[in-house]
């Protein structure tokens, strides 16, 4: 058995004098199941993975550790019926015990164990991460670079326009001074769109200092509560030994308030749920806007909600302005949240569908240092 999966992950290779040692060395997570999808081998990858050791992973159903309805069973028929390698990428494993993973997966067919197949899993790599967050920032760019645009080139001709109405609904008569009334009211409600861009074109430092997120998100919960999400139920998933965020508190607030407000907006109106997470996990590294330091992030939130998913056609796009599914929205929101998030040097992901959207914040841990 080893021998054939060291010839699989390792062609040029297909004997060595200690099939173990290699197969453990290789940091994908290789698992092999029979005919039944019972679990016949698992490197020591798989044991970090599932989070368990190979003596519980051997001889367990895959079923046991995987749900029943994720992509990865499917790969497995398709390569029992064409007998040959098949793959998967982007896929979501999630459970309680390992979270929430995006692979790519590899099923191949053991050619000299009949019915049995090997499952290589990959966890997506920092650089995916990486271009995802880039994204991000230019959204957050665009709306700033348009912000100061609209200031100096609409908000000053539409005081001109306002103004002129004023002047002639002074000799209008009635019904003119409903179309006079009509243009002012227009002009007011450009003008308040062009004030609420604005804030994308403040470019001056955070003042940052030690943030507990739990206090964030306890108020944003009372004020969501109390407002928006009267109906909604709220579940707390909270790491209490997390550190505290290098942050901004009320631009934090700002974030997350948002993001639930948009959340609350999409769950059912009966049955609806938000789960509030926090957890502390390996970071990805960068720079912090305006200063020469990189920072680590190893603070994840998210806000997860079971709604019925963003649709496919602005998942690319959801960071960007102007891009919203709600008929009366703007597009700014998440505009906004990319912006803030980008100012605090972290990231922010999303993931959806049916019945589960989750926004992942990753922010900087404060450090007891000044950055």
């Amino acid at each position: 058995m080893k021998d054939a999966l060291i010839a699989l992950v390792n062609p040029a290779h297909p004997t060595p004098p200690d099939g173990d040692m290699l197969l453990n060395a290789i940091t994908q997570t290789l698992v092999v199941v029979d005919e039944n999808l019972d679990i016949v081998y698992a490197n020591s990858a798989a044991e970090q993975f599932f989070r368990t050791s190979t003596e519980v992973l051997n001889g367990k159903n895959l079923s046991e550790f995987i749900p029943p309805d994720n992509p990865m069973f499917g790969l497995i028929e398709q390569v029992r019926s064409a007998r040959r390698p098949v793959s998967e990428y982007d896929v979501t494993l999630e459970t309680p015990k390992i979270g929430t993973n995006f692979v790519n997966i590899q099923a191949s067919p053991v050619t000299e164990s009949p019915g049995n197949t090997l499952l290589s899993i990959q966890l997506r790599s920092i650089a995916d991460k990486i271009d995802r967050q880039l994204t991000h920032r230019g959204a957050a760019r665009s709306v700033t670079a348009m912000a100061s645009m609209l200031a100096h080139e609409v908000k000053n001709p539409l005081s001109g326009i306002r103004g002129a109405a004023q002047l002639l609904e002074q000799n209008a008569n009635a019904e003119d001074r409903e179309l006079t009334q009509l243009i002012r009211d227009e002009a007011d409600r450009i003008c308040d769109l062009v004030d609420r861009m604005g804030v994308f074109s403040d470019t001056r430092p955070l003042e940052r200092e030690a943030v507990n997120i739990h206090q964030v998100l306890d108020r944003v919960q009372r004020l969501a509560k109390n407002g928006f999400a009267k109906n909604v139920r709220f579940q707390n998933v909270f790491d209490p030994s997390l550190p505290p965020v290098f942050g901004n508190r009320d631009q934090l607030v700002q974030v997350f308030l948002n993001l639930v407000k948009n959340a609350a907006e999409e769950v059912p109106d009966t049955g609806g749920e938000i789960i509030l997470e926090t957890a502390y996990q390996q970071g990805v590294r960068f720079a912090v806007p305006g200063q020469g330091s990189r920072v680590h992030l190893p603070l994840r939130v998210s806000v997860i909600d079971n709604g019925p998913g963003i649709p496919d056609d602005i998942k690319s796009y959801l960071f960007d302005p102007f891009v919203t599914s709600k008929p009366q929205g703007n597009g700014l929101g998440l505009a906004l949240v990319a912006k803030i998030i980008d100012d605090h040097g972290g990231v922010i992901e999303c993931d959806s569908k049916a019945k589960r959207t989750a926004f992942r914040v990753m922010l900087p841990m404060f450090s007891g240092v000044q950055e």
